[in-house]
């Protein structure tokens, strides 16, 4: 019963957010208080709220601290080279755009942060894309699938949750499988080519200079079958040729919508004059994140505190100002209650799933449910079920409730726990779109698109790029 009513709250969940009837707040908070009642332990559900929030806390302090600290070393401009240097590979051209934002959020990946790589990566592009009418879903869904394959680094948090849960050592279980992972950020980079040309060919191209005109200057966008999208050859981004100087252009026909005008407010970030820079202070900011950066790798510190301290360290340094300091937190207010707040509603649906045993229930199920003969293929049996399991489950759920029985169904049947190990890390890429992760919500907050219109378009694409590294992992011979 408790299996059934454990899929059937996933399940009412991801309908309501992807059809839009409820916001991912309300869904996270009404719909797991609702089948708590259902399944006769409402009497609890405050016990397992508790519990939840506990286990969250440290998460969205992190989130609410490393949110501050990256936006303002935005602010003071440490990150302008790396954002110049993607902008001039990008020519303004929608291809290089999506390819640069894969590009842009493998590297930044390297920290082993997802909340980071995308504060990071939408500051830098959103711009971009804002500008030239591109879609901003194909943004988040490229970042969050290079970031799923990037987070399989050992200090990124499966690897060692795998490592631990089966007593293994982590580099036995990461150094052979890069080749396969290699593979999942070619299938990336492929996959934001491809959907690169497909904006190029429904917007054109357009010059950098034309990109970033500040100037007055219309634009108007040939759309023959919708305004939306079409992918009809037709739509070209082109400028009105009549136009001398009038408003900046909001790539439509009709009068200039006033959210979009706002929204391209956010294009000034990449401003080389804006008043918050700091470039006596560059090699400060640098050498201050190489340190944070470099404590977080070596777990030197709790990832919270490191992220506490760096912020009021930066905060005072850059900012010596009382007025100038709350102008910077206020500034990045919004991002800090939408996502410290999302993590808590997370938090009652961990809660109560955990709680109430569905989860327990649901692994047992799913593993019950695969047949005998598929024991010496438990490697593969694995990775397959990895991309259902950490979509609907949290790491720690998978990595230390359903690994360790899945390592000795594999082991009676001859297939070592490195395998099992490895094979676990193929449904990350999917894993970085499920609605338990705190860091998505930073991802499509910033980028102002909706949750459930972000799953709808990503999940094809990560599930994709999990079994091609699942796929490369066994023509290697590595599970």
């Amino acid at each position: 019963m408790l299996t059934i009513l454990g899929f059937a709250m996933i399940a009412t969940f991801l309908v309501l957010i992807m059809t839009k009837k409820m916001s991912p707040i309300a869904a996270l908070v009404l719909i797991p208080a609702l089948f708590c009642v259902a399944v006769g332990q409402g009497a609890q559900l405050g016990d397992y709220v508790i519990e939840g929030v506990g286990n969250l806390a440290p998460t969205a302090a992190m989130l609410m601290f490393a949110i501050v600290y990256f936006g303002v070393m935005i602010d003071v401009g440490l990150f302008d080279p790396i954002v110049r240097g993607i902008l001039k590979f990008c020519r303004a051209d929608p291809m290089r755009i999506v390819v640069g934002t894969a590009v842009l959020a493998a590297i930044v990946s390297l920290d082993g942060d997802g909340s980071t790589t995308f504060m990071i990566t939408v500051s830098a592009m959103y711009p971009l894309y804002k500008r030239l009418k591109m879609s901003l879903v194909v943004m988040t869904g490229v970042a969050a699938t290079a970031n799923g394959v990037m987070n399989t680094l050992p200090w990124g948090g499966p690897t060692a949750r795998a490592a631990t849960a089966l007593k293994l050592d982590a580099s036995e279980i990461f150094v052979p499988m890069i080749p396969a992972l290699a593979m999942g950020l070619l299938a990336v980079f492929v996959l934001a080519y491809v959907l690169g040309l497909r904006e190029r060919k429904r917007l054109g191209m357009l010059t950098l200079d034309e990109a970033l005109a500040r100037e007055p200057e219309q634009e108007t966008v040939s759309t023959g079958a919708g305004s939306t999208g079409g992918t009809g050859g037709e739509d070209r981004l082109r400028k009105d040729a009549s136009a001398s100087g009038g408003g900046t252009g909001t790539g439509t026909d009709a009068d200039p919508d006033p959210e979009d005008e706002a929204d391209d407010d956010g294009f000034q970030g990449l401003d080389p004059n804006r008043s918050t820079l700091r470039p006596k202070l560059y090699w400060f900011n640098a050498g201050l994140t190489a340190a944070l950066l470099t404590a977080m790798i070596m777990e030197l510190m709790p990832i919270p505190v490191l992220f506490l301290l760096g912020a009021a360290l930066a905060l005072t340094v850059n900012f010596p100002h009382m007025p100038d300091q709350r102008a910077r937190i206020a500034a990045h207010a919004d991002n800090v209650l939408n996502v410290s707040g999302m993590v808590f509603a997370a938090a009652v649906f961990t809660g109560v799933l955990t709680g109430t045993g569905m989860v327990e229930n649901m692994a047992d199920w799913v593993v019950g449910a695969v047949p005998d003969a598929m024991g010496p293929h438990m490697a593969i049996v694995t990775g397959l079920l990895s991309l259902p399991l950490t979509y609907f489950m949290s790491n720690d759920g998978f990595y230390f409730g359903v690994l360790p029985v899945l390592a000795e169904a594999g082991a009676a049947h001859g297939v070592s726990p490195l395998e099992i190990a490895r094979a676990s890390l193929a449904g990350q890429a999917l894993h970085m779109s499920s609605p338990l992760v705190p860091a998505v919500y930073v991802l499509v907050g910033m980028a102002k698109v909706e949750f459930g219109d972000h799953t709808r378009f990503t999940v094809k694409w990560a599930i994709l790029t999990s079994l091609v590294v699942l796929a490369a992992g066994v023509l290697f011979g590595i599970m």
